[in-house]
């Protein structure tokens, strides 16, 4: 996510991170070269003008803190402004006084409404509530047949009708649905349009004006760079937006998207979406993302991550194992099986304080195949193998390799791998700092 922008900004930083002080000479070819990557990143003009003008101006009036040196100084106050850009503070979606809460999905044709409506619906199974997906697209061949498919998967009830009925009046009584099955939220799930489309948009005012919306969404494809910012501004001219949702943020490495449209448009970002599959759609939090883009992490993300995918006795069992140096191969492949949930190696990794550039060195994620292959390698092992590597020995290696259907270079790589984890382990232990859930704290 937004790794060119990432990479360019920490390469500006680190030239000048030596300088015990710096001149206005200085900030000004920092901000320079700050300036030119948010352009290369497609950030708006206006947006940069104006980010940088307030960054040189706190820089140069700022007193330098005791314990920061001058560079660090000015890396905090980028910080503090990215934040402002994005929106300072997290915008959560508004509940309705009285259940159910209603919201509208808006967005052009190919943006993702109908996955990103089947994502939320899981945001919301999560923590708690009672989703109700409505099909109202009916314009698009099999718009409503993706979205009962996709419900089935994540579980939550899909409300249709027959195509030929408008989509006003379905949403109108999906609510009688929701009461039906007290669920305390309702995702309308309209159709694509271009903005330019005038029967199109007067549609959706049609479907506010009926269905009356707490919450009006608009779902924006993060790699279409500055045009995302112009389709918000003409949906929020003509339907009045009470948020966005970026999608394909992990696939957008320039992030001009993000960092313009709370700016330009005024609405406020309340969610990203961070690959295909259905838990791969988080709250928005300015901060967070300012942080990782500037190589920071995201330590609460990554804790939030592990709280869901990693329960409390799960976390002092393997405590338990570390201390007392009963950590084998079944417990290894447990936990990669727990951080796969999380997300790929790389996006973790990239929460991690420090660690953002070690992220982009990785050779590829942990995927399923990945997953597959090591789990094929310990579970053509015996039990006196898992539990103690050190006696598999070249013969064994070549038993584990043929039953597994591996090499036995893929066998010393999981043995490597395994020894890695369990030495990092042991430090950790040693440095008294606890593990599972909370070793990121």
């Amino acid at each position: 996510m937004l790794d060119l922008l990432s990479e360019r900004l920490g390469a500006i930083f680190k030239k000048f991170s030596n300088k015990g002080s710096l001149t206005e000479k200085d900030i000004d070819d920092v901000l320079r070269q700050v300036r030119l990557t948010l352009l290369e990143a497609d950030v708006n003009l206006k947006v940069v003008k104006s980010f940088t003008s307030r960054v040189r101006d706190r820089a140069l009036t700022a007193n330098v803190l005791s314990h920061l040196s001058p560079m660090q100084q000015v890396i905090k106050i980028v910080n503090e402004e990215l934040t402002t850009l994005l929106g300072s503070e997290q915008s959560k979606l508004v509940a309705a006084g009285h259940p159910p809460t209603k919201i509208m999905l808006v967005g052009l044709q190919g943006s993702g409404k109908t996955t990103t409506a089947a994502k939320l619906a899981l945001h919301f199974k999560k923590i708690g509530q009672q989703p109700l997906l409505v099909a109202a697209d009916t314009h698009r061949p099999a718009a409503i047949k993706q979205l009962i498919t996709l419900g089935k998967q994540v579980d939550v009830t899909v409300y249709s009708e027959p195509p030929e009925n408008t989509p006003d009046s379905i949403c109108a009584h999906s609510i009688d649905k929701a009461r039906e099955i007290a669920a305390t939220w309702i995702i309308a799930d309209t159709a694509g349009r271009l903005q330019i489309d005038q029967d199109m948009m007067t549609e959706l005012e049609n479907i506010k004006r009926l269905f009356q919306p707490s919450e009006i969404l608009l779902v924006v494809d993060a790699m279409t760079g500055q045009e995302a910012v112009h389709v918000a501004e003409e949906f929020n001219a003509r339907v009045g937006l009470t948020g966005l949702i970026l999608t394909k943020l992990d696939g957008d490495a320039r992030g001009g998207a993000a960092l313009s449209i709370k700016s330009v448009t005024g609405v406020p970002i309340k969610f990203i979406g961070l690959g295909e599959k259905a838990n791969a759609l988080e709250p928005f939090h300015p901060d967070r993302l300012a942080s990782r883009i500037l190589g920071m992490g995201d330590t609460l993300t990554l804790i939030e991550k592990a709280e869901q995918t990693i329960s409390k006795e799960q976390a002092e069992k393997l405590q338990k194992k570390v201390a007392d140096a009963s950590f084998d191969l079944d417990d290894f492949l447990e936990q990669l099986q727990s951080m796969k949930k999380m997300g790929s190696m790389n996006q973790i990794m990239d929460m991690i304080p420090g660690f953002s550039s070690v992220a982009k060195k990785l050779p590829g994620n942990i995927d399923d195949t990945h997953i597959k292959k090591i789990e094929a390698i310990v579970l053509s092992m015996t039990p006196a193998e898992r539990h103690n590597p050190d006696i598999i020995d070249g013969n064994r290696r070549r038993r584990i390799a043929q039953g597994s259907g591996t090499t036995r270079q893929d066998v010393n790589q999981l043995l490597n791998q395994f020894r890695q984890a369990r030495k990092i382990m042991k430090q950790l232990q040693k440095g008294k700092k606890p593990l599972g859930l909370s070793m990121f704290r």
